[in-house]
């Protein structure tokens, strides 16, 4: 799998047993990076930075082919593009 972290991330703490990580976008993604090596999170932005690029005319259709049958941005307030800016956002803050 091209982007093998992000779909951990996604699939393994935003999922519909998200409540067992936490209830918020911040404490999924601490349970996420807290169990991971600064080189897996590293990882993890990097594939982010290039899911954006591979699909920047196409990316809330690319979230959805890709993550969609786990997750739904837009249930949690975002476009896919300010889900991935949040999600970068907080791991480079761990």
């Amino acid at each position: 799998m091209k982007y093998f972290n992000l779909d951990q991330l996604i699939g393994g703490y935003f999922n519909e047993d998200f409540d067992y990580w936490g209830n918020t976008i911040e404490e999924l993604v601490r349970a996420c990076a807290s169990g991971g090596t600064p080189e897996m999170i590293n990882a993890t932005v990097a594939e982010i930075d290039q899911f954006k690029s591979d699909h920047a005319g196409n990316l809330d259709a690319a979230f959805e082919e890709n993550f969609g049958g786990q997750f739904d941005p837009a249930l949690w307030g975002h476009t896919a593009e300010s889900f991935l800016d949040e999600l970068k956002r907080l791991l480079l803050s761990e």
